[in-house]
């Protein structure tokens, strides 16, 4: 009898505890970019009794996530992915950013989409940033929604000489992930899958310690403080959502994004805070 796996790409905060919160009984694929931290992640599971295999992964590079697909369809039945790497503005030059946040994502809802087991569900774990900028112009939006994924930074409004920071360029690869979720929606449809976006706000993870730890710090403490939840939040709250939009009681959502902030995003819309520049 097949198995059930769930494959969790990025073994950080967010990662883990979502592999925790849906991955007992199952076997867990656990990747990421750095082994000392993907070693670590699952030792700390399978001391807890979970089931997990891991491989290391690039999401940059088409080759090596398409090899991470394969040892997981080899494992068993692919019945939940979910894609929670990524770099920060402080983190990247635009170029890194885009490579990573933007392009990456699209790699891995390509290739998931062709191992996805039916009834399956993707998630990609995005950011509120995604929110943070005014309308794009319609053709860039399509251009995001449509261009294949190997041409995507081709696109003149995503070169380098076009973004003026990084903090641009996250907000700008956010955006392009809620648009790769409705052309995903699509195409993993067609496998009777379904895939979403949580767009989370300030958690309290060691990426997020180390933002409010740097340059940019200060402007997270605005975020927070004029937000009317008024705090941060642990990633639990986000493997929550998770598990919702994973299970079988989110049958009828896909193609959609979940912005969990503490109302963020609200502050920003009705001029309490200023959006980012």
């Amino acid at each position: 009898m097949s198995k059930d796996v769930i494959v969790i790409i990025g073994a950080g905060g967010i990662g883990v505890v979502i592999g925790r919160q849906q991955g007992f009984g199952k076997i867990v694929l656990l990747a990421d970019f750095n082994e000392k931290t993907l070693d670590s992640a699952a030792r700390s599971m399978r001391e807890a009794g979970y089931t997990v295999e891991i491989q290391l992964v690039d999401v940059t590079s088409r080759d090596s996530v398409q090899k991470l697909a394969a040892k997981a369809a080899a494992l068993g039945s692919v019945v939940q992915v979910v894609n929670t790497a990524g770099v920060s503005p402080n983190m990247a030059s635009v170029e890194g950013v885009l490579k990573v946040d933007l392009y990456g994502a699209a790699v891995v809802f390509d290739e998931f989409g062709m191992v996805i087991a039916p009834n399956g569900a993707g998630l990609i774990i995005s950011s509120m940033a995604g929110h943070m900028m005014p309308a794009l112009p319609p053709e860039q939006d399509h251009a995001l929604l449509h261009t294949p994924t190997e041409e995507l930074l081709r696109l003149p409004f995503l070169q380098p000489d076009a973004i003026p920071n990084s903090v641009v360029a996250y907000m700008l690869a956010k955006r392009a992930n809620h648009l790769r979720v409705q052309a995903s929606a699509m195409t993993w449809g067609e496998r009777g899958a379904r895939v979403n976006s949580i767009s989370p706000g300030i958690i309290v993870t060691p990426l997020a310690l180390h933002e409010l730890n740097s340059e940019i710090g200060d402007m997270y403490r605005a975020m927070v403080d004029a937000s009317p939840a008024k705090r941060m939040a642990p990633p639990d709250e986000i493997a929550v959502a998770a598990s919702y939009l994973l299970g079988p009681t989110a049958g009828f959502i896909t193609g959609s994004d979940l912005l969990i902030d503490g109302g963020v995003i609200a502050a920003m819309k009705t001029g309490k805070l200023p959006a980012p520049n």
